[in-house]
C-alpha cells in the first residue's frame, strides 16, 4: 500500500546512497556496479507505484526481490563499506561527505620542493612513485611500508629515491602535508599495458583503479614524468602544467 512517509524513506535511502557515492565510489573501479544499484532502486520505486495503483502482488514480488538483492551489497561493496564505517568515526570524515578537495596546504614551500624533486629526477632518470591518497584510500594499499612522518623537503625525496637506498622501490605516499610513508607496496594493474611501462606504472595504474588516489610517477628508462588517475596516464613535459595540477591535488 502507497504511504507517504514510504516515499520519504526511500528518499532518504536514495540521498545516502548518493552521498555513499559521492565520497567513495565515483572514479573507482567500483563505479561499474553502480548500474546496478540505479536499477535496484528503480526497482523500489516501482514497487510503491504498483502498490499504490492496486497490484499487490507484484508490488510485493517487486519489494522482496530488490530488498534480497539489497543484501548482496554487503558483500559487493565490501571495501566500500570498510571506509564507510572508519568514516563515521572520524568527524574530519564527515566534512568530507559534504565537501570535496583534497589536502590542503598552508603555503607553496611543500609544492615546491615536491616540482623541483621530480624534475630533477626527470633529468637523472631517477625512478620515483609518489601517491597522494584522498582520505581512507589506505585499504587499497597493500603495504604502507616504513612510516617516516616527516616535512616535505626535496632533499629528503631525493634521498629517499636515490637507486642506493633500501626505499628507492617503492612507493612514497604524502599525507597531510608531509611525507607519511616510504616503500609503499601498491596493487599492480591487471590490464595488458603498453610494452614501455614497467611496474611502477603498473601500480601506479593499478591504485587508480581501485581508489580516487593520484599517483605521480617519474620513469626511471625515459624521465618521462606521469600521472596515473582514474585508470588513466597523463604525460607532463611542461613543468608548468605539473604544478598546476599538484596544486589541484594539494588542494591549494
Amino acid at each position: 500500500m502507497f504511504s507517504w512517509i514510504g516515499l520519504i524513506q526511500v528518499l532518504i535511502i536514495a540521498i545516502m546512497m548518493w552521498l555513499f557515492y559521492r565520497s567513495f565510489i565515483r572514479n573507482t573501479q567500483s563505479e561499474k556496479l553502480v548500474r546496478g544499484l540505479l536499477g535496484l532502486a528503480a526497482l523500489w520505486v516501482l514497487s510503491f507505484v504498483l502498490s499504490w495503483v492496486r497490484l499487490d502482488l507484484l508490488a510485493s514480488f517487486l519489494h522482496y526481490t530488490a530488498l534480497f538483492l539489497s543484501l548482496s551489497l554487503i558483500v559487493v561493496f565490501q571495501p566500500e563499506l570498510r571506509k564507510f564505517m572508519a568514516l563515521l568515526g572520524n568527524i574530519d570524515g564527515w566534512r568530507r561527505i559534504f565537501r570535496h578537495g583534497g589536502v590542503k596546504t598552508k603555503d607553496t614551500r611543500s609544492l615546491d620542493a615536491i616540482v623541483s624533486a621530480v624534475e630533477y629526477m626527470s633529468t637523472k632518470h631517477t625512478g620515483a612513485l609518489i601517491v597522494f591518497p584522498n582520505m581512507l584510500d589506505d585499504s587499497a594499499i597493500e603495504k604502507k611500508g616504513v612510516a617516516i612522518d616527516a616535512k616535505i623537503s626535496s632533499e629528503l625525496m631525493l634521498t629517499i629515491f636515490f637507486n642506493k637506498t633500501p626505499l628507492h622501490d617503492g612507493a612514497m605516499i604524502i599525507e597531510n602535508n608531509r611525507i607519511a610513508f616510504a616503500g609503499a607496496i601498491l596493487p599492480l594493474s591487471q590490464n595488458n599495458l603498453n610494452w614501455k611501462y614497467g611496474t611502477r606504472h603498473r601500480a601506479a595504474l593499478g591504485l587508480s583503479e581501485v581508489s580516487r588516489a593520484t599517483v605521480l610517477i617519474v620513469s626511471e628508462e625515459s624521465g618521462d614524468i606521469s600521472i596515473a588517475e582514474k585508470g588513466k596516464f597523463t604525460k607532463y613535459d611542461d613543468m608548468k602544467k605539473l604544478r598546476a595540477k599538484l596544486e589541484k591535488v594539494l588542494g591549494k
